[in-house]
């Protein structure tokens, strides 16, 4: 395993931590954890207050494609693909790349990129519906920390069968009390967050071999 930041070129987000912390209720994380309209297309309090297309992932799906030295003909899995933007950037970075996607939300799936369709399936990623060793490669961003710990497990094991442990893993983290003070306030769909030292040992638990890193919350 080697941690990694293949996510640095994407545009940082502004986000006020403060108001998401005052509308934040029960109510609220259980709409959100629907993944349905509101979470991707309705109130910024629900999730991404509108989740369109802006090729901002296309500098990520180059940096993906040369570390894993990806090439024509190969196989790319994103578990958590949303609306499937990264696996059209992915196919528009390296022509002739077969991508995919897995999400558990119906809504995105049908509101993706026409170049997706057909490539995107609805589904768990604690039981991915593909054979063993399937993919050259498994990429899960801000998608797998939906789960509980022993969930996370599990999907970790599933990414390592499918890929063999070429694979990138990012989620939720923080490294001070400060940052996870931050983290608690903004989060709404996590079900488990950790110190990335708690993080690795559930990976090391799934015999995860594959690169990680963290996304941090800053104010």
């Amino acid at each position: 395993m080697a941690e990694v930041d293949l996510l640095r070129s994407l545009p940082k987000t502004r986000r006020n931590i403060e108001k998401r912390a005052e509308e934040k209720d029960d109510a609220v994380v259980a709409i959100a954890r629907q993944f349905g309209r509101d979470y991707w297309d309705g109130e910024r309090k629900y999730g991404y207050g509108g989740y369109r297309y802006d090729g901002r992932w296309r500098s990520v799906a180059r940096d993906l494609i040369a570390h894993f030295g990806l090439k024509p003909g190969m196989r790319v899995l994103d578990v958590g693909c949303g609306k499937g933007f990264l696996v059209k950037d992915l196919m528009l970075e390296c022509p002739g790349l077969e991508a995919f996607g897995l999400d558990i939300s119906h809504y995105a799936l049908m509101h993706c990129e026409r170049e997706t369709v057909g490539r995107l399936h609805l589904g768990d990623a604690q039981s991915l519906p593909f054979p063993d060793a399937s993919f050259d490669c498994v990429i899960s961003l801000n998608t797998i920390h939906n789960l509980t710990r022993d969930g996370v497990v599990v999907a970790m094991r599933e990414i390592q069968r499918l890929s063999g442990g070429r694979a990138f893993v990012q989620v939720d983290s923080y490294r001070t009390p400060e940052e996870r003070e931050v983290a608690v306030s903004w989060i709404i769909t996590a079900r488990f967050h950790d110190y990335p030292d708690g993080w690795l040992k559930a990976y090391a638990e799934a015999g995860y071999t594959g690169d990680y890193y963290w996304t941090i919350i800053n104010r």
